[in-house]
């Protein structure tokens, strides 16, 4: 798995997780209705509005825990660092309160510039459970695209 830095890994993981109400629907349509407002957080900045929907328990790539992924995105918050998070189809799999949702993602900054050191596409697979009535991410792992 290649990672590049701790910006990727944050943006990668808001792109993941966030807080949201599952009311109604199948455990794989409140899944995806996560996972669009969450990326709908990603890139206004909103990194309160995401984090709740990470498990206490978050493991990622290189050791991130929830901690340094809230610090991290805060960070990203204060600098007013726009994050495009372009995903491709989701393909979601729900094996009763355990969950695993993938997609492709580009990352991109401002209007449409590619991050610098961190541009391109990749790979990103998380692992999702309900947790007190509510589906949280708690594990994540990417890779870069070829």
């Amino acid at each position: 798995m290649a990672s590049s830095g701790w910006s990727v890994r944050g943006c990668l993981l808001a792109a993941m997780s966030m807080l949201a109400a599952c009311t109604g629907g199948t455990p794989e349509a409140q899944l995806r209705q996560q996972f669009d407002e969450m990326q709908a957080a990603v890139e206004a900045g909103r990194p309160g509005d995401f984090i709740d929907g990470v498990s206490p328990a978050f493991t990622g790539g290189d050791g991130m825990d929830r901690a340094a992924l809230h610090n991290l995105l805060r960070a990203r918050a204060l600098t007013n660092t726009r994050i495009g998070a372009t995903t491709g189809p989701l393909d979601v799999t729900v094996d009763g309160d355990n969950a695993e949702v993938a997609f492709d993602l580009l990352l991109t900054a401002g209007s449409g510039g590619l991050l610098p050191d961190q541009a391109g596409t990749y790979r990103v697979v998380t692992a999702w459970r309900q947790e007190d009535g509510e589906w949280r991410v708690h594990h994540a792992r990417w890779e870069r695209g070829r």
